[in-house]
């Protein structure tokens, strides 16, 4: 199943893999809505050319049969184009049975205190980050080597304003600009793993199955970098999973800290002429995944819990994190080990149909909870 539209001649053969993916993967909600949306009148009336988008997107999901949702968009127009679809998977993922929600943006947090200090922690290393993607641009999945470079070269005026305000650089992984001559802000590969081993900048997106089958990984490094502010506190991921990650990191006890100086970030960011963040009416911010729309936020902390990882895994800090609502990744990030002393990063699962308010505080309430069962044990 290597053709660009096997939608076009063979349907049958595209639902009989789906079949036999469920059958031991019954997670895999790609397989599990696209075997129904093949059959409706919406995908019926699709064009050749708007089938062969559909594959792009649903094409992880078959070549990665573990997938849990397996599925990215390609267009920031493709979560409406293909809405029989893509509806059932986000109202799936996201926990809606009323199909009826719509997200709501709020970052007003009122007087709410969250000083971790109050919970018996010191210093915490906190994060929030959130995708963004630009109108005008496909997402990284549809994106060609030359479309790229093209968005790379866009917000260096961009980056020229946040200097203004934050100072900093510019590290770019690509190698050159082509007819545009050589790219002044190009690192080496020395630099780049410092990078990487600091949690600056992303690793190798090209040794990852998932995005390699989207097409996000494609023409690796071309139109990957960031920008990292003075301070180091603020960063900006571009050509990643979306075009956009902008994130604020700190060491500290107040969680609003990095909450506010992120939304600080955000409204310069948007406050550039010609920058303007992808919307949709029902989902929020767009974001290439479907597990990222609404807030595109992540919200996390890492945290000593050494009695939940005795065994040196995260297993039964994942089995306790679940119910409480929280996700549980190693120290370096997704399918990375967890800290010597028992250290993990957690932060809450929740992205879509929830103010960027309340994930700050459903962090804080977590850290709480948490650490009152570590510490009963």
């Amino acid at each position: 199943m290597n053709s660009s539209n096997p939608f076009k001649d063979d349907t049958e053969s595209v639902v009989s893999k789906c079949e036999e993916i469920l059958k031991a993967h019954p997670g895999n909600r790609c397989c599990k809505y696209l075997k129904e949306y093949v059959t409706t009148d919406e995908f019926k009336g699709l064009s050749e050319a708007d089938q062969a988008v559909l594959w792009k997107c649903v094409r992880t999901g078959i070549d990665n049969e573990d997938s849990g949702l397996g599925c990215y968009a390609m267009t920031t127009s493709d979560y409406s184009k293909f809405g029989g679809f893509f509806d059932k998977v986000i109202r799936d993922y996201h926990g809606d049975d009323t199909g009826a929600k719509k997200h709501e943006t709020d970052w007003n947090t009122g007087d709410t205190d969250y000083d971790v200090k109050k919970l018996g922690q010191d210093e915490l290393s906190m994060r929030v980050r959130v995708g963004r993607n630009l109108v005008g641009f496909n997402l990284p999945g549809a994106m060609d080597k030359a479309e790229r470079v093209k968005f790379e070269q866009r917000m260096l005026s961009a980056f020229e304003k946040l200097k203004e305000a934050y100072g900093g650089e510019v590290y770019s992984l690509t190698p050159d600009f082509g007819d545009d001559g050589a790219n002044p802000n190009l690192i080496s590969d020395e630099k780049y793993n410092e990078l990487v081993k600091a949690h600056v900048m992303f690793k190798d997106m090209d040794a990852d199955p998932y995005l390699k089958s989207a097409g996000i990984a494609s023409d690796w490094p071309f139109g990957r970098g960031c920008w990292q502010s003075d301070d180091k506190m603020r960063i900006i991921w571009f050509g990643e999973e979306d075009q956009l990650r902008i994130m604020c990191m700190k060491k500290g006890s107040n969680l609003l800290e990095v909450f506010t100086n992120l939304n600080a970030m955000l409204k310069t960011v948007e406050s550039i002429e010609g920058i303007e963040f992808a919307k949709d009416s029902d989902y929020g911010y767009v974001t290439s995944c479907p597990s990222n729309l609404g807030t595109g936020m992540r919200a996390s902390v890492h945290i000593k819990i050494p009695k939940l990882t005795s065994d040196g895994t995260d297993k039964k800090a994942k089995e306790v994190c679940k119910p409480l609502g929280l996700s549980v990744r190693g120290t370096g990030g997704e399918h990375t080990p967890i800290g010597a002393d028992g250290t993990v990063d957690i932060s809450p699962s929740s992205r879509l149909f929830i103010k960027e308010s309340e994930i700050i505080g459903k962090l804080y309430e977590g850290i709480e909870k948490l650490m009152a069962i570590e510490n009963g044990m």
